[in-house]
């Protein structure tokens, strides 16, 4: 019996390998799927073979291309079937609520997505409001296997409970046990900027592979980080609360009703709130909306005054706590992401030079930065890599026959 738990243990990774392979590349041959995964030609012949017949793998019309400098039979592409699945993918951030039906390809089916005021709303209202956007989609669908729901906020180390989120003042809110109850199908909550950090590694496994940082720079500061190839998580909770982190004891007011922190220098609402010579003790705004943060910027760049005071105190806010980081776990790349990444230019100078005084600024001159002005998208693709890898490793890879079949497993 043991030989034949490894058989299947073998044979469920190695299916695992070739999904893996084709969601990685798009549209690979089975010698570009050898050349990536290690495994022998019988073998992934066998494996495509088994998941074309399953509906879970196709090989695409106009696919047979032969390069001029191979000889022999045409390279095949094979490709994700799009019909074999489908997951939600649910994003509520500051005032909006989004949600979409995304196929086993990665493919947008359907979406909806919804303004609210999310500091206002009563709590069973706001869950209200996420169950009616889903039964929305999922009756216009076929039946998702798999609900990922990303929020601006910590989740639990379980990914089942949003515990806190600057946008609203209700916590402790169990959002999987809530859309698992009304929808029988498995739910995990996660941190958006976490999901970010899944996304730049699809998108370019070269430069986001075994450590780097996603940060978000929006009306929160939010930070997914990745070491040694894995996602950091803490060990109660997602983790990462970069803009939480105490910038100047006693200083400003943040959302979270702390002081100090350095998202009370660096959010939207604390760089209008100094712009416009605020108090620093003053209660965040809201709805400070993306075109007076153009507006603002512009005046900065336009010469000194309170504008660019604003956003040289914003920079040196990250900049220390960055150096910080990186004096315990050593420099890595940033993507900065989000409406405030629009005005890098005028925070990059400062985070360099704070970064420059830390112990983490010993090597700043290497230190790289991206830039990414639209978080949604990121977030939504992070939730979707979420999702569907989990159908190829937990459903597809165990051979659990047809995607038809599948749904009725998960249900």
């Amino acid at each position: 019996m043991s030989a034949g738990i490894r058989h299947d243990d073998l044979r469920r990774r190695n299916r695992a390998m070739v999904m893996a392979a084709v969601r990685r590349a798009g549209q690979p041959s089975r010698t570009e799927i050898a050349s990536a995964t290690g495994l022998s030609h019988s073998t992934i012949s066998a494996i495509s073979a088994d998941l074309i017949a399953e509906g879970i793998l196709a090989e695409p019309r106009g696919s047979n291309e032969q390069a001029t400098s191979r000889r022999g039979r045409p390279q095949v592409a094979l490709a994700l079937n799009p019909e074999a699945a489908t997951v939600i993918v649910a994003v509520l951030s500051l005032n909006d609520l989004s949600a979409a039906v995304v196929d086993y390809s990665g493919g947008l089916v359907a979406e909806e997505k919804r303004r609210l005021s999310t500091a206002a709303i009563p709590r069973d209202e706001l869950v209200a409001e996420l169950l009616a956007m889903l039964r929305r989609l999922v009756a216009g669908s076929r039946k998702p296997l798999r609900i990922v729901l990303a929020i601006q906020g910590i989740a639990d180390a379980a990914a089942r409970v949003m515990l806190w989120s600057p946008i609203t003042p209700h916590k402790d809110i169990p959002f999987a046990d809530i859309l698992e109850h009304e929808f029988a199908i498995p739910t995990t909550v996660e941190n958006d900027c976490n999901m970010m950090a899944v996304a730049l590694r699809c998108r370019d496994a070269n430069r986001y592979r075994d450590d780097f940082i996603a940060m978000l720079l929006s009306h929160g500061i939010g930070m997914g980080l990745v070491l040694k190839g894995e996602l950091f998580t803490g060990t109660q909770s997602s983790g990462g609360e970069f803009g939480h982190m105490i910038h100047r004891p006693g200083g400003a007011l943040c959302r979270c009703g702390r002081r100090g922190c350095v998202e009370a220098y660096a959010g939207d609402y604390a760089i209008w709130r100094n712009a416009q010579r605020k108090s620093e003790y003053s209660t965040p705004e809201d709805g400070v909306g993306n075109a007076e943060m153009l507006e603002i910027a512009a005046r900065a760049r336009a010469g000194e005054g309170p504008e660019r005071e604003a956003y040289r105190k914003a920079g040196t806010a990250i900049g220390y706590g960055i150096g910080s980081l990186f004096a315990l776990i050593d420099p890595a790349p940033i993507a900065f992401i989000g409406g405030g990444a629009a005005a890098f230019d005028l925070l990059e100078p400062h985070i360099r030079a704070a970064i420059a005084e830390t112990a983490g600024g010993e090597h700043s001159d290497a230190i790289s930065f991206d830039a990414v002005t639209d978080e949604l998208p990121l977030i939504r693709q992070g939730c979707s890599m979420r999702a569907l890898t989990f159908i190829d490793q937990e459903i597809f890879a165990a051979g659990l026959g047809t995607p038809e079949n599948a749904g009725k497993e998960v249900a």
